[in-house]
């Protein structure tokens, strides 16, 4: 019996800042997904959840930095985003939720 993996295990949440909401116009959504994804798997499970079309996906991996807050070091945990770029004339709305 093979094991199953959800589909949904795939993406932790949007991103949505000013930034990935300005590529919004360019027909590309910003995903925040797990560090062992890959594009292939992204790809397959983003088509069959939203049902569009993916161009391209482009994955960044930001690092773990220490940042001082209160005079006292506070470590920020990274995280792995994915840059999807769907085919002109589809979209994804992030506001009805998964």
């Amino acid at each position: 019996m093979k094991n199953k993996v959800n589909l949904f295990d795939k993406i932790i949440s949007p991103v949505v800042t000013e930034k990935s909401t300005n590529l919004s116009e360019f027909n590309k959504i910003v995903f925040k997904v797990p560090n062992k994804s890959n594009k292939k798997n992204l790809k397959k499970s983003i088509e069959k959840i939203f049902k569009v079309n993916v161009m391209k996906i482009n994955i960044i991996n930001k690092k773990s930095r220490t940042k001082l807050t209160r005079g006292k070091k506070v470590k920020i945990s990274g995280f792995k985003k994915a840059i999807i770029t769907l085919k002109k004339g589809q979209n994804i709305d992030l506001t009805t939720g998964i």
